[in-house]
């Protein structure tokens, strides 16, 4: 079981560990919140998770354009 959790935390966009650092929360809980209402809600946090997972990654992005490395130059 300990080997699919870290493939799934190590293949996932991060979203829940990055909310979980902004807001002091541990991110199993998030993540158990998040599969609740997937169920309760027919999917619709899916959406959700996904735009933040396109903006998390477009930060990253950004914040490597706006300060380049000598090998990018």
């Amino acid at each position: 079981m300990n080997k699919i959790r870290y493939f799934v935390e190590s293949q996932a966009f991060g979203v829940c560990s990055r909310l979980g650092e902004k807001m002091n929360i541990s991110a199993s809980s998030i993540r158990l919140y998040f599969i609740y209402t997937s169920f309760l809600t027919l999917g619709s946090p899916v959406i959700l998770y996904l735009i933040l997972a396109f903006w998390m990654e477009m930060n990253k992005h950004m914040r490597r354009h706006n300060h380049p490395t000598i090998w990018e130059l």
